[in-house]
């Protein structure tokens, strides 16, 4: 019996964010707490982030791949009990086989065989449900670094910001085009902001 394998496979690397922040309103253009020397005359102001050093430090990445990772083991253990349970059984009908009629070892190894194929199935419906969990923080993560850029872009006259990462197409990147910190900072502040000001309310309505 092959056990189930539940790896929550390239959560790591997800987030591959190419953001074209475009056509921003105009005026003087302030400039970032990094990336300094984006813009030089009338070349576009474009920075990067490091997606890498963004997975390892956003707070809500980090709580949702935790909350993934205990659910896969969970799943994995209920799995594991399912699988030994029915071994159990194929090594109890094996033993006594000889002593039961033709007609009661057919039924008995019929009623296996579907409990063998139920516990295929349940396999393959938990990988789904993890993968689909996984594209829903996926795609959450996605919406809430964009939506950060895009204000954040506009804020400091950004025309492109850009993802980087090993093996991203970028060879080199001067580390004044770096906002990722600064990114990082600002995500981490709304996310937990947003996340105590969701516990305050929920205390308030159990209090009343």
């Amino acid at each position: 019996m092959k056990n189930l394998s539940l790896i929550l496979n390239g959560i790591l690397a997800v987030a591959v964010i190419y953001l074209y922040v475009l056509h921003f309103s105009g005026g003087s253009p302030a400039e970032p707490e990094q990336a300094s020397n984006v813009s030089t005359g009338g070349i576009p102001k474009i920075a990067y982030v490091n997606s890498d050093t963004l997975l390892q430090y956003y707070d809500f990445f980090q709580d949702k791949r935790a909350e993934l990772e205990d659910k896969a083991q969970k799943l994995q253990s209920d799995y594991e009990t399912r699988a030994k349970g029915l071994q159990s059984e194929i090594t109890a009908f094996q033993r006594n086989a000889g002593s039961m009629t033709m007609n009661q070892a057919r039924a008995l190894e019929e009623d296996l065989m579907k409990k063998q194929q139920n516990l295929v199935q349940y396999q393959q419906n938990l990988s789904t449900e993890l993968m689909q969990e996984e594209a829903k923080v996926n795609e959450e993560l996605y919406e809430k670094v964009a939506e950060y850029l895009e204000e954040y872009g506009a804020n400091q006259n950004f025309k492109v910001v850009l993802t980087y990462t090993k093996n991203s197409g970028v060879l080199y990147a001067d580390d004044s085009l770096d906002i990722t910190r600064v990114v990082v900072d600002g995500l981490n502040e709304r996310y937990n902001s947003a996340d105590a000001g969701s516990s305050t309310q929920n205390d308030s309505t159990s209090a009343n």
